[in-house]
């Protein structure tokens, strides 16, 4: 059932494809995300994008210019990057005028001569104005959120095109540079680990921030306003955390994401980044985001909560699914490590936690929807994706062993680290170590909407 109806969503998104990209007859193009058909743009490779954001909080005015280098899969006449922030004032290809549409959520560039293929290209891409949050009645507000002192951007799914140009390909990663200017006295922090001291003149600072490691656009993240830094080394890594002190303080943010990391080390290898800590502004959304090296807390969070998105720098920011069909292998993975954590630390079992779960009866709305397919609208369904994902898991452990099932969640974040995977990568990784026939215990935990059988012991 898995392959079959994955090979269905691929027929169906060809057309989709054609549409979107105008490829050629015949083009070794792959589909567009199932649920995002507008996002992302094929026929070239982001390698870096270098931010420059001036930003005034006072009227919340973003004058900024982004340079995006890339690389061309095949001849470009003309391409297009994932934006829909602020007015566009000029664009550079390769230091020459181009000619620049904007449509939707994408910006048209013809280059004053076509991109050889194999050709390393640059856009330089200057705009002003002031960037507005998406704000869409299933999955919430995300994108570009103004604060009274600030603005944090929250970029899950699709927001980060609110305010830079970009190819929003989960399967496009790129490193980053942010370079961030503020009236002195405002903090401003990014992904990634600070790069100088800060710079000052005419009472303005410019702060630069770097993440190395490639990232997806949705795990961006920069943070303006007043924040209280907290800075250590913990174990050799940087921990830098950061709150509103006008909100909810930090008192947890910072000993929970330093005893977080080491107790997640031990149990799926290496930390995937330079630096870990966290950012708390109330900005009103009503989650947690994992934004690569450094999550975003809506307000202070509690221990689980932190446990969970820091889950997610394995699970989500190295790993990465490769379409949000397969967004339970974001969420599944930090709801199981979760689990994991409280029978560590003298809370219930995971078997009692999956026990308690399934016995849900069958005809609840809770056995509704398929985890591995549950939708665009219903991506973040909790019980669905989150809880059902875990369970998932647990099922799978429970199937081939713990030796083979901790054996896989390390041999998956160390296999796939820094790229994309899907499910299908996941069950052909756990058949190879575990020497089972999982795919039927696939389907009937992800791609069955009803209760499925407990799995052999």
């Amino acid at each position: 059932m898995m392959r079959r109806t994955r090979a269905t969503a691929a027929a169906s998104a060809a057309a989709v494809l054609l549409l979107l990209t105008g490829a050629p007859a015949g083009a070794a193009l792959t589909p567009p995300d199932p649920y995002f058909p507008l996002s992302g743009n094929q026929r070239y490779d982001v390698r870096h994008y270098d931010l420059d954001l001036d930003f005034t909080p006072a009227s919340h005015l973003l004058d900024a210019r982004a340079t995006v280098t890339a690389s061309a899969d095949r001849s470009l006449a003309t391409f297009r990057l994932d934006y829909s922030g602020p007015a566009v004032q000029q664009v550079l290809v390769d230091g020459r005028p181009a000619a620049y549409r904007s449509d939707g959520q994408k910006l048209t560039v013809t280059p004053a001569r076509p991109i050889r293929p194999g050709a390393l290209f640059t856009v330089v891409v200057r705009y002003r104005g002031t960037p507005e949050r998406i704000s869409d009645p299933a999955l919430g507000d995300y994108g570009w959120i103004n604060t009274p002192d600030g603005a944090v951007a929250l970029n899950e799914p699709d927001g980060a095109r609110t305010w830079y140009p970009l190819n929003d390909d989960l399967r496009d990663k790129a490193t980053y540079t942010f370079r961030i200017t503020t009236p002195t006295g405002v903090t401003a922090l990014a992904n990634g680990e600070p790069a100088g001291p800060p710079q000052t003149h005419d009472g303005r600072t410019t702060v630069t921030w770097q993440m190395r490691k490639p990232m997806a656009g949705y795990l961006s993240m920069v943070a303006i306003g007043d924040f209280q830094v907290a800075r250590t080394t913990d174990d050799g890594l940087p921990n830098i955390t950061a709150y509103d002190p006008n909100g909810s303080d930090d008192t947890l943010l910072h000993p929970a994401t330093a005893q977080a990391v080491a107790w997640e080390r031990k149990r799926f290898g290496a930390y995937p980044f330079d630096s870990t800590g966290g950012i708390i502004d109330e900005v009103g959304v009503g989650y947690a985001l994992e934004s690569q090296s450094r999550p975003v807390y809506d307000r202070g969070p509690d221990e689980l909560t932190v446990v969970h998105e820091i889950a997610h720098q394995w699970f989500g920011d190295s790993v990465t699914p490769s379409t949000w069909r397969d967004i339970w292998l974001n969420e599944g993975f930090a709801t199981y490590t979760e689990w994991l954590w409280q029978e560590d630390h003298g809370g219930p079992s995971v078997q009692q936690v999956f026990d308690t779960y399934y016995e849900t009866p069958a005809g609840d709305p809770f056995w509704n929807l398929e985890t591995g397919d549950p939708g665009r609208d219903e991506m973040f369904n909790f019980d669905a994706v989150y809880v059902r994902g875990a369970m998932t898991l647990h099922a799978l452990r429970t199937t081939i062993g713990d030796r083979d099932f901790f054996d896989l969640l390390r041999t998956w974040a160390h296999t796939y680290r820094y790229g994309t995977a899907d499910t299908g990568d996941l069950l052909r990784l756990a058949e190879k170590l575990s020497h089972h026939r999982l795919g039927p215990l696939f389907d009937d935990w992800l791609y069955t909407a009803a209760k499925p059988p407990l799995p052999p012991h």
